[in-house]
């Protein structure tokens, strides 16, 4: 069922063999990580020691080459992650990957590994994959690899936790995730002015503001603006890419008539429907096959 095997044969030599049934892309990542784990482990440690490859660790790393290899595969995994509380460490360092996904324990995986490598300073976490590699107790290994960072198992759920979501959040792609893009853009579009009676504020549209460029007050706000998106607009996420040159364009009308600044405005609305429309069904399509994975 698992499509291949890996092994450690005399002399040290690790040696991956496939089945062919089973030759598939996942598969031969799974194995190639896994042998490449068990060869580090080897030289290590010499060809006569007792060498093996946590199943958390295993799945680390082969997601941290498929989101290397897939963009869009890191940023799936930051979605879910982002809906969902980590699993306890512990339970991370002793899980084992089976026949049954379970994507909390994958994706606490990734996160753990990727916050491990970040904090680690004056060679801790090659000290942790040492101590693995030679088939250390999980948690000793952890607390002597990384000493000072806790004191007990709530200062050691803490910071793990911390860890997660601070992995999570972090802007991991050379830009703006779909949720950070929609909040700059909304932002960016939202006019509120003081209302000529002075008693209150209004809100306008983009055409009502590029209706009144002659104002100065509008003027300045539409400069300042198309300056602060025009440094940004490079880092938008691919669903707002398109929303984002045409609101930039709508800012940078103030020169032409009226009749082409309506245009531009209508198709800024256009696309930001767009985007909209692009990120809830890529997010229905994320949560789908979530429920399906879940049911398996």
């Amino acid at each position: 069922a698992v499509g291949f095997a890996v092994a450690v044969e005399p002399g040290g030599l690790v040696s991956v063999r496939l089945r062919a049934a089973g030759l598939s892309p996942a598969v031969v990542r799974r194995a190639l990580v896994r042998g490449l784990l068990l060869r580090l482990a080897v030289s290590w440690h010499g060809a006569g020691a007792e060498v093996g490859v946590p199943g958390w660790l295993e799945e680390a790393c082969v997601l941290w080459w498929e989101t290397r290899a897939d963009a869009a595969r890191l940023d799936a995994l930051k979605y879910s992650s982002a809906r969902r509380q980590p699993p306890a460490l512990g339970d991370v360092l002793q899980w084992q990957p089976g026949p049954r996904e379970m994507p909390a324990f994958a994706a606490a995986s990734f996160w753990l590994m990727t916050f491990l490598q970040a904090e680690s300073r004056a060679g801790e976490w090659p000290a942790l994959l040492r101590a693995l590699g030679r088939g250390a107790e999980a948690d000793a290994a952890l607390a002597a690899a990384y000493p000072g960072r806790f004191r007990d198992e709530r200062d050691r759920e803490l910071w793990w936790q911390t860890g997660w979501h601070q992995g999570v959040r972090a802007r991991t792609l050379p830009g703006w995730d779909a949720p950070a893009s929609r909040a700059l853009l909304s932002a960016l579009d939202r006019w509120v002015f003081a209302a000529p009676t002075g008693d209150a504020d209004q809100v306008l549209t983009l055409a009502e503001v590029l209706a009144r460029v002659e104002e100065p007050l509008v003027a300045a706000e539409l400069a300042r603006r198309a300056a602060e998106l025009g440094r940004v607009l490079p880092a938008l996420h691919p669903f707002y890419r398109n929303a984002g040159l045409a609101l930039a364009e709508a800012l940078g009308s103030r020169d032409q008539p009226a009749a082409r600044r309506r245009e531009l405005a209508a198709a800024a609305e256009r696309d930001w429907r767009d985007a909209r429309e692009l990120e809830e069904a890529s997010a229905a399509a994320l949560d789908a096959l979530e429920a399906g994975a879940r049911r398996r």
